[in-house]
C-alpha cells in the first residue's frame, strides 16, 4: 500500500487502512463493525467508477486499432490482456466474498459480522497452515502481480513496478523488533471479524482497478488515450447560444473536427453565409421569426488527383419569444419537506444563470440553476425569482410551495412490515428497522427505541434496534401461535443535524411459529 508517488485516491485508501489497524488494537464495538461495512461500500462504489473509466480507454483503443491498425493494434492487444486478467482476478475475489457470506441473511447487517469463524475456516486448515482455498487466494495475488510486472519490463517503468510490488506484497510480517515472523495470510486474515476480512478483500479489488489505470496512463501515455478517443473529422456548428430572441443577432462558429486552424477549405457553401478564416467560419446574421431554423452547408477541399472532398454539416438554431415570467420546478414534486434539503431547479429560458436571482426563507444556491430548500415553520413557503433579460428588462415571478412533514415510517422485521411469521429463536436475534415505502427521498433511518409485548409478559422497553436481555427473556417464554407486538417504534434520520423528529413507526405483529 505504499511506495512511489501515489495518487490522491491511493493515499486516501492507505490512510483508511492505518485507521483500520489502529481500531483493531481496541475493543471494537458494534459501531466499529458498521464503520468497516460503510468503508467497504465506499470502496465498492469507487471500484465501479474506476472500472468504467478503464473500459472507456479499452473501447477507444479498439476503435483506433480498426482505423489505424499499424499504430494502435499492438497497444490495444496489450491493454486488452491487462483488462482480461484484471477482470478474472477481480471476479475471483467476488467469488471469495460470496463464499464467506453465503450464510449471512442480510449482507448489510455489519454488526452481526463480528465472528472470525467464517474467515478462519475458509483461509486456514486445522494445523493453522493455508487451506486449499487460502493457498489459491495467495497464488492468485502473486500471479497477478507477476503478470502485470512482466508487461512493464523496462527501466523507465521502475517506479510503477515498485508500486505494484508493494500493493500485492505477500511477504512475511515481522513483530517484536523483527525477531518474530508471521506469514502474511495469517497476519491479515487470521482471527479477524468477517466484516474486516471482506473490507480487506475489497481493498485488493481496489488495487486491481488502480493498477489497471496506472498501467494505461503510464504505459500507453496520455496522448495515446486522448488520440484514441477522437472520432473522424466532421463539420461542427458552434453557436454562442442555443436559442435567440426574435431580432437578436446570432453569433458563433462553424469549425472542422477539433478546431484545428491548419484545416482551411478551398471553398465553403452555407444557407446562412459566413466568412472563412483560419479553418473556421465566423457567423454573423440576424435571427428570424420564432421557431427552429437550419444551418447547413459543406466544406470543399480540392485534390490534385480525383474528385474534390466534401465535408458536410447540418445543424439548427432556435428562435424563442422573449419571456415575461420565470420557470420554476421542484425536482422531486410540488411540495417541500420539513427537515430535509429539497432540491429546487430555477431557470428562465434565454437568460443566463448569473442574471437570475431567487430568494426565500431556507433557500440556498448550490450550483448553476440549482438550489436547496430546507423549510422550517409554517405550511407554505414562497420563492421569489427576478431575472434580467438581455433587453435590460427585469421580470419577477413568485411561486408558492406547500410544506409537508416526513410521513410516519413503518416498523419492519427483516424488511417485512405488518404481520410477520417467525420462530422465536430468530426473533431474539432480529433487528427492528423502519422503512419509508414509496417516499420520494432516499432516506436512511435508524431505530432508536421500541417496546415489545409478549402475551402474559410485562412490556419491555428496548433502546436501539436489537433485542436486549429482557426482551430475549420475554421472547423465550412465548408459545407457538402467540402474537408478539413490537410498537412505539422511534427512529431518527442518519446523518441529519437538523434535530427533526421522525413520527413513530407503525407496529409489527410477529406470530411465533
Amino acid at each position: 500500500m505504499a511506495g512511489g508517488n501515489l495518487s490522491a485516491r491511493q493515499k486516501m485508501i492507505n490512510l483508511m487502512y492505518l485507521v483500520f489497524i489502529a481500531m483493531l488494537a481496541l475493543n471494537m464495538s458494534k459501531k466499529v463493525l458498521t464503520s468497516f461495512g460503510f468503508m467497504k461500500e465506499r470502496l465498492a462504489e469507487s471500484n465501479v467508477r474506476v472500472d468504467d473509466a478503464n473500459k472507456g480507454v479499452i473501447e477507444s483503443l479498439a476503435k483506433k486499432a480498426v482505423d489505424s491498425p499499424e499504430r494502435y493494434r499492438d497497444s490495444y492487444t496489450k491493454a486488452k490482456l491487462i483488462k482480461d486478467e484484471s477482470d478474472s482476478f477481480f471476479n475471483f475475489l467476488d467469488g471469495v466474498q460470496s463464499k464467506l457470506t453465503e450464510k449471512i441473511d442480510d449482507p448489510t447487517d455489519y454488526e452481526s459480522m463480528d465472528s472470525e469463524e467464517a474467515g478462519d475456516a475458509f483461509f486456514f486448515a486445522r494445523d493453522n497452515k493455508p487451506s486449499k482455498q487460502g493457498q489459491e487466494f495467495l497464488d492468485r495475488i502473486k500471479n497477478y502481480s507477476a503478470l502485470m510486472i512482466s508487461k512493464l519490463d523496462d527501466e523507465k517503468y521502475a517506479e510503477l513496478i515498485s508500486q505494484i510490488e508493494n500493493r500485492f506484497a505477500t511477504k512475511d510480517q515481522t513483530i517484536k523488533d523483527g525477531k518474530i515472523k508471521i506469514p502474511w495470510l495469517e497476519s491479515r486474515y487470521k482471527g479477524f471479524p468477517l466484516v474486516t476480512t471482506l473490507t480487506n478483500i475489497e481493498q485488493i479489488q481496489a488495487d486491481i482497478r488502480t493498477t489497471e489505470s496506472d498501467i494505461y496512463n503510464t504505459f500507453l501515455g496520455t496522448k495515446l488515450i486522448e488520440d484514441a478517443s477522437l472520432q473522424n473529422y466532421k463539420g461542427i456548428v458552434a453557436l454562442n447560444k442555443s436559442a435567440y430572441f426574435s431580432g437578436e443577432t446570432v453569433t458563433g462558429k462553424i469549425v472542422m473536427g477539433k478546431y484545428d486552424a491548419s484545416f482551411v477549405p478551398d471553398n465553403f457553401e452555407s444557407n446562412v453565409g459566413g466568412k472563412v478564416e483560419s479553418g473556421q467560419v465566423d457567423l454573423n446574421f440576424r435571427a428570424g421569426r420564432p421557431g427552429t431554423h437550419p444551418i447547413k452547408g459543406k466544406f470543399i477541399f480540392k485534390q490534385k488527383d480525383g474528385e474534390d472532398i466534401e465535408v458536410t454539416f447540418d445543424s439548427e438554431y432556435t428562435v424563442i419569444t422573449e419571456p415575461s415570467s420565470a420557470v420554476i420546478s421542484a425536482d422531486k414534486m410540488n411540495v417541500v419537506y420539513r427537515g430535509l434539503d429539497n432540491p429546487i431547479s430555477i431557470s428562465v429560458p434565454g437568460v443566463g444563470d448569473s442574471n437570475v436571482k431567487a430568494t426565500a426563507p431556507g433557500l440556498k444556491k448550490t450550483g448553476k440553476g440549482k438550489y436547496m430548500m430546507n423549510p422550517t415553520s409554517g405550511n407554505s413557503v414562497t420563492i421569489n425569482v427576478s431575472a434580467k433579460l438581455s433587453s435590460g428588462k427585469t421580470i419577477k415571478t413568485p411561486m408558492e410551495f406547500r410544506i409537508m412533514d416526513i410521513p410516519a415510517p413503518r416498523g419492519a422485521i427483516r424488511k417485512q412490515t405488518g404481520n410477520v411469521d417467525m420462530p422465536k429463536a430468530s426473533l431474539g436475534k432480529a433487528t427492528v428497522g423502519v422503512i419509508l415505502p414509496d417516499f420520494v427521498f432516499d432516506l436512511t433511518l435508524r431505530t432508536t427505541s421500541f417496546k415489545l409485548k409478549v402475551p402474559g409478559q410485562a412490556t419491555v422497553l428496548v433502546n436501539g434496534a436489537r433485542m436486549n436481555a429482557k426482551a430475549k427473556s420475554a421472547i423465550a417464554k412465548a408459545k407457538r401461535g402467540d402474537m408478539v407486538n413490537i410498537f412505539d417504534i422511534k427512529s431518527s434520520l442518519v446523518g441529519s443535524a437538523s434535530g427533526y423528529r421522525i413520527k413513530k413507526a407503525s407496529p409489527v405483529m410477529i406470530e411465533i411459529k
